[in-house]
């Protein structure tokens, strides 16, 4: 799906760029799932179209409407997983051009409630063991909802 690549975009790339904010959880019908390591807000992940583009009007309605319909399905497993009181969408591209989402599962009891979540607070981080767990939990939940 993913036609055209810019090899300076993380996500169309996959490498050393991602690595520094993402871990992929797994791959949808349109749609990458990445866990962000900044995990300030418990589950925050990120949902990247496969194709390289810099805005959703770049899609066909279609192809608009599967990507949402993903979108929808990671935010059902987050909620599931974690139980949140709300998850918040974030889609921005001022400096990074490809289409993406972040889903920030939010709590009342953290420090941004009631706010815009920051972008990158670097408040709370994980260790591989605890990253493992949130990508697996994240992903059971994506699978058991496929079958």
């Amino acid at each position: 799906m993913c036609e055209r690549k810019d090899e300076n975009c993380a996500y169309c790339m996959e490498g050393s760029l991602l690595a520094e904010f993402g871990i992929k959880i797994c791959e949808l019908k349109t749609a990458k799932v990445y866990l962000f390591k900044e995990q300030s807000h418990k589950g925050r992940v990120i949902v990247a179209h496969k194709k390289h583009v810099g805005d959703m009007t770049e899609l066909t309605e279609e192809e608009r409407s599967a990507y949402f319909t993903d979108i929808a399905r990671v935010s059902k497993a987050l909620q599931e997983v974690f139980r949140p009181q709300k998850v918040n969408y974030g889609a921005y591209g001022d400096t990074g051009h490809h289409l993406h989402f972040h889903l920030v599962p939010k709590y009342r009891e953290e420090y941004e409630w009631g706010n815009v979540f920051a972008m990158n607070p670097g408040k709370t981080y994980c260790s591989q063991e605890e990253y493992d767990i949130l990508v697996n939990q994240i992903r059971d939940a994506l699978m058991k909802d496929e079958q």
